[in-house]
């Protein structure tokens, strides 16, 4: 499990550790506001695009060949950077990098749900949702120290390395699991199984949760700087909520596998959690920001392993990789929707107001979680109440 829990520390640390670095520091390729819009909007574009792809992919190879193939495909793509050293290479290595982690991070899911048996899928996930976690909190710090200390070709390097050697440890230690048999599939088959609400209603909140803790990452330092707050503090607010998040992660894993928690618990729990921290960040000065950090993390920790493991316990063994892939979709949509949501909201009105915008969103969700609990017993199996 070490190397599946490093690919998720990988892509997370990948994708923050860069993008946390090029306004800053990247004048040279940076030339634009518009550039770095687009530099950032890259990596994500392709994992929208590719994610299912590699998830349906997985299935029919075997989820180990597309995770050492994406990790490969990752450290060549850093490298082409190192190599290369120009604005246009770089557009270059992060589209690389977006595609190859498209491959390896629903190929990583996947695996995890293949190799722990049903009744440790909580604690599975919910340990690799903390070193995704680890990379997301790690990364714009590391990335600004390696940054400073030897400029973006620095990082790049580091990227290199850290994909190549996840990818040999993956190799060494990751056992083969064939892919299964399994009927043929059509178009309208694979679009009522994703219509499905076992599907929908873990990928809804999974989307809640990364659309919250993108808003929070993005925009809170921004309430912290209207409130005369300096950059160390700020930052540390955006480090109270990935911690949260991440201390937060296996012990809700833990609590579904032990039977003290359910899905349907959890993700209403979890998506009530996320709407007041929204509400808090509402709030003026550092104790709005806190409170707000510390309820997004909480409620997007509740959130992650359990819908995770609850998509792993109502998808055939077969189709894990093509689930995994569209759930990591629904993701990164909630991750492009919530922050657009909050600018469009705060261009008209303010920042506050934005913040609410996206609370009542999710709190809706929670609201009709708890209204039809019996229905969503049904669908969500795993530690379903009874």
């Amino acid at each position: 499990m070490w190397p599946l829990y490093a690919a998720g520390f990988t892509t997370a640390f990948g994708a923050h550790g860069i993008a946390a670095t090029l306004g800053g520091n990247s004048e040279d390729a940076v030339t634009s506001l518009l550039v770095l819009g687009g530099l950032l909007a890259l990596y994500d574009g392709a994992e929208v695009v590719l994610k299912p792809l590699f998830g349906t992919l997985a299935d029919r190879i075997g989820a180990r060949p597309v995770l050492l193939g994406g990790l490969v495909a990752f450290a060549a793509a850093s490298a082409l950077y190192v190599m290369a050293d120009s604005p246009g290479w770089l557009w270059a290595a992060r589209l690389g990098q977006g595609a190859a982690a498209s491959a390896f991070s629903p190929s990583a899911s996947a695996l995890v749900a293949r190799l722990n048996p049903a009744a440790k899928h909580g604690r599975a996930f919910g340990s690799y949702g903390f070193y995704k976690s680890i990379g997301y909190t790690l990364g714009p710090l590391l990335g600004g120290v390696l940054v400073w200390a030897g400029g973006l070709r620095l990082l790049f390097a580091v990227l290199a390395v850290l994909g190549a050697a996840v990818a040999v440890w993956a190799a060494v230690a990751v056992p083969v699991v064939p892919p299964l048999p399994k009927a043929r599939q059509t178009v309208l088959d694979l679009a009522r199984r994703l219509a499905d609400p076992a599907f929908l209603a873990p990928t809804a909140a999974l989307a809640a949760a990364t659309a919250a803790l993108s808003v929070g990452v993005g925009f809170l330092p921004v309430s912290g700087r209207a409130a005369g707050l300096g950059t160390v503090a700020t930052g540390a607010a955006v480090s109270v909520l990935a911690g949260c998040a991440a201390v937060v992660q296996p012990r809700a894993g833990r609590a579904l596998d032990d039977g003290r928690l359910t899905t349907r618990t959890g993700l209403a729990a979890g998506l009530l959690a996320t709407a007041v921290g929204l509400a808090c960040a509402m709030l003026p000065g550092l104790t709005g920001i806190l409170l707000g950090a510390t309820l997004i993390g909480i409620g997007t920790g509740l959130i992650t392993p359990l819908g995770f493991a609850a998509l792993a316990a109502n998808t055939p063994t077969e189709r894990l990789g093509q689930t995994m892939g569209a759930a990591e979709l629904g993701r990164e949509l909630g991750d492009a929707g919530g922050p657009l949501l909050v600018a469009a909201v705060a261009s008209l009105t303010t920042l506050t107001h934005g913040f609410g915008a996206l609370a009542a969103v999710i709190g809706t969700g929670a609201v009709i979680a708890f209204v039809h609990r019996r229905s969503a017993s049904a669908v969500l199996k795993p530690g379903a109440d009874t």
